[in-house]
């Protein structure tokens, strides 16, 4: 249907343009904004509408700074169609405006701090700058239960002392804290997104890597940095401290390699359910806690073989992560817990790993004389057992996020409270 458009003035940040066109507009769109106009004209417009056949409304077209303005002139029906760009970014604003997600899920956070920090991929409309992609990538949120675990570790050797070796226990406190955080766990996270971005491409398009973002050179650059930064880091405090054996470096060098065969083949641990869970799980608990203990103190078998049963624990939080990724995973052939048992088998596998280890580790304090602590450390069992009914167990796959937001500072906490035990008992 051919309409002629009157010449406008489209006003262009300090210029103007004026311009004269005929142009065609398709029986498709002419109808829609008959249809459109007709609506904003009302029910008597509406009623009103006897056009004679072959007739065809007369469409007037103008452009501003700010929107796009379609008029339909009809002796029949009249009105406006506005799409302005202030609508557009408040659709966008209410779109990232904030999410679900805090302690027994009452509260809100903002949702581009969840994906800074690692928790939510990117819109595909976001446009970041390239520094904010590559700590996305990094998923800072899983730094913090390296973190705590290297100062439970500082706190199990009994010899971190606040005040009287201040500021010295602090700052190598500090940079074990870097080490295991933002350089190795950067590390592993940098690597697990390369080797999973067939499987991310499916379950989680947007994320830096599957979405294009970031090139696979910028990927190899972050990872080596981030590795031989932290080995570097290790060496040093164990010159600073005295070691005669590089004790940290060794754990550095080991956690960097069980980080590698958990995401690169030809071994790939994630690819084999238990094997994976667990790695990944010692990975968040037995190893950052070696680090403090190794740093201020001495690493018995004892405390090893302990916080290795204590990582059974976290076994079940690796677990939850899976849940998400189902899809992925059997679409690739990825024997992840819940792939192979189904879900209602494996949510159960999970809630039973978290909370029978830790009772195992209660027990453990109990035995030792720590009474006083393996009693807080069964009172902070009992929440995490209330948000798996609330959350996980009626939905494992929704409220993933929720759950974990909801106990897992309960979990840190109760190895917080083990860690003391071991630091204030005179027999270990």
């Amino acid at each position: 249907i051919a309409a002629q458009c009157t010449p406008k003035r489209l006003e262009k940040d300090q210029g103007t343009m004026a311009s004269s066109c005929a142009s065609s507009i398709s029986l498709t769109r002419a109808a829609a904004c008959i249809g459109r106009t007709s609506s904003a004209a009302g029910p008597k417009a509406l009623g009103s509408v006897r056009r004679p056949v072959g007739t065809v409304p007369r469409v007037r077209m103008s452009a501003g700074r700010r929107s796009l303005r379609v008029r339909a002139e009809d002796p029949y029906s009249e009105g406006t169609v506005r799409i302005t760009a202030a609508k557009k970014e408040k659709a966008k604003a209410e779109e990232k405006a904030e999410v679900d997600g805090v302690l027994l899920g009452a509260g809100k956070g903002s949702a581009d701090v969840q994906q800074i920090l690692g928790f939510r991929q990117t819109s595909a409309t976001d446009e970041l700058p390239k520094w904010r992609i590559q700590i996305q990538l990094m998923k800072p949120g899983t730094w913090v239960p390296v973190c705590w675990g290297v100062m439970c570790g500082a706190a199990a050797s009994g010899n971190y002392h606040w005040i009287e070796a201040f500021p010295r226990d602090f700052l190598e406190a500090l940079a074990c804290v870097f080490l295991s955080g933002p350089c190795l766990t950067g590390f592993t996270q940098v690597i697990n997104d390369w080797y999973d971005r067939d499987i991310d491409a499916i379950n989680e398009p947007n994320r830096p890597i599957p979405s294009g973002r970031i090139s696979g050179t910028d990927v190899a650059v972050q990872a080596s940095v981030l590795l031989i930064g932290g080995w570097a880091l290790a060496l040093k405090l164990d010159q600073l401290r005295g070691h005669e054996f590089p004790t940290l470096l060794t754990i550095a060098l080991f956690g960097s390699f069980i980080s590698y065969i958990y995401s690169a083949p030809p071994l790939k641990l994630k690819a084999n359910g238990w094997q994976g869970t667990y790695a990944l799980g010692a990975s968040y608990i037995a190893l950052p806690w070696w680090a403090g203990q190794a740093l201020f103190g001495e690493l018995t078998p004892e405390v090893m073989v302990m916080t290795l049963a204590y990582s059974i624990a976290g076994l079940g939080i690796a677990i939850v992560n899976d849940f998400k990724s189902i899809e992925g995973d059997t679409a690739l052939g990825l024997k992840s817990l819940p792939v192979e048992f189904g879900v209602e088998t494996a949510k159960w596998i999970t809630v039973g790993t978290i909370d029978a280890f830790q009772l195992l580790i209660a027990a453990y304090l109990f035995n030792i004389g720590s009474e006083g602590y393996g009693t807080v450390l069964l009172a902070l069992i009992i929440p995490q057992v209330y948000a798996q009914f609330r959350y996980f167990l009626v939905d494992p796959i929704k409220n993933d996020v929720k759950y974990q937001a909801s106990a897992q500072p309960f979990l840190v906490f109760g190895i917080l409270t083990t860690a003391l035990a071991i630091g204030h008992n005179p027999l270990h």
